[in-house]
């Protein structure tokens, strides 16, 4: 169905983007390929990774599944592009969504939140949103929480939404954890040495989307950008490095992982819809069998290490049921790029106004034509 909306031409991305965007009457989803499901779309290949890049131990510490029993895919016309479908060991995604939520929002790291703020009102965004969140039943005359209103968190070299760039006195220290299981997935796709500089946090509720764009500000485009997500699904739209090339419609569940590389990683792409979790597939489970669900078993993340050292930590049943609450009807995305290549430094630039536009930041969504107003950089097609 998708197909017969759009062909090549000036607008090819923005009117797929806008089918997969209507509210009423929902777009007719059933050409968005699902890599959870035994793929026979004529674009859909296996790729293979290097098994040997991380041992299982490792990978164990960190979580994740052997690397050999990885289910990694690439797309014919788009060389460098690895999808991986939920490479995480079951419960080892809770780590992820409480990290996101509970401790990389915290300062020193920056979020939208602070751009219109005091200091002091977002110096706890997870304790001034807890107690609501924990609360069942109907909230729907309530205020959103701070936590609800949480759009982008950047971490390391931190993204300015004003000028479009990284700087070297912008920075704070990057997650260690995230830091080490970056490295693993970028090794196994054959990226030996990748060095996690730069992450930006995307918060999406059930109507957010995520407007058309390439991520080209980091200084080094040899190094791949790795896509993590969290929680509810979404539409993920792949396209060319022309604006009327039409994009590729894909899904992106709970514990997939997408790496940019090569010739994909300065591709046009959007994220157009959020959509509910798959739930009863036995190729993927649902966010319950994922330990994802509420009241789900904590112990989880624990049974994998065998008392060995883990990036992986056990959440508490209290974090839980706040997380559990959120993910129900949001998704969470990480996306994380290595800024500098082997010998670069930053440019000397003007540090005489270090201001992010505050505008920006209620720009972090796309508008009506999925232009994305606020994230990054857009390529001029005119």
């Amino acid at each position: 169905m998708a197909a017969s909306v759009v062909e090549h031409g000036e607008d090819a991305f923005r009117k797929l983007f806008k089918f997969y965007k209507r509210r009423n009457p929902p777009p007719d989803l059933r050409d968005v390929i699902d890599f959870s499901k035994m793929v026979t779309h004529e674009k859909v290949f296996p790729t293979e990774l290097n098994p040997a890049a991380v041992n299982d131990a490792e990978a164990t510490r960190a979580g994740l599944c052997p690397i050999r029993d990885w289910r990694a895919f690439g797309l014919h016309g788009y060389p460098g592009f690895i999808f991986i479908s939920n490479l995480f060991l079951p419960g080892s995604q809770q780590h992820w969504v409480r990290q996101c939520l509970k401790t990389y929002p915290q300062k020193p790291n920056v979020c939208n939140l602070d751009m219109h703020m005091a200091p002091t009102e977002t110096q706890d965004i997870w304790g001034r949103s807890a107690e609501t969140l924990r609360k069942t039943g109907s909230r729907v005359r309530e205020p959103k929480t701070l936590l609800e209103k949480l759009r982008w968190v950047t971490l390391g070299y931190h993204y300015n939404w004003d000028t479009k760039t990284y700087s070297a006195d912008h920075y704070t220290p990057f997650p260690s954890d995230l830091h080490s299981i970056s490295r693993h997935v970028a090794a196994a796709c054959r990226f030996p040495g990748f060095n996690a500089e730069a992450g930006i946090l995307n918060y999406y509720r059930t109507d957010s989307s995520l407007g058309i764009h390439v991520d080209e500000s980091e200084l080094d485009h040899t190094r791949p950008l790795l896509s993590f997500s969290f929680g509810q699904s979404a539409v993920f739209l792949l396209g060319g490095t022309q604006r009327e090339d039409p994009p590729t419609a894909m899904y992106m569940h709970s514990g997939d992982v997408m790496v940019m590389s090569g010739h994909s990683r300065l591709l046009y792409h959007a994220v157009p819809r959020v959509v509910p979790a798959p739930k009863g597939d036995p190729l993927h489970p649902s966010l319950e069998e994922e330990g994802l669900g509420p009241g789900s078993d904590q112990g989880l993340a624990q049974d994998h290490t065998q008392g060995e050292a883990t990036l992986i930590q056990p959440v508490s049943e209290e974090d839980w049921a706040v997380c559990s609450r959120y993910i129900q009807t949001s998704r969470v995305n990480m996306t994380i790029r290595q800024v500098l290549g082997s010998g670069q430094v930053f440019p000397a630039m003007d540090t005489t106004d270090k201001r992010i536009d505050a505008g920006h930041t209620d720009g972090y969504h796309d508008n009506q034509d999925g232009e994305n107003v606020g994230l990054k950089r857009r390529r001029s097609d005119s």
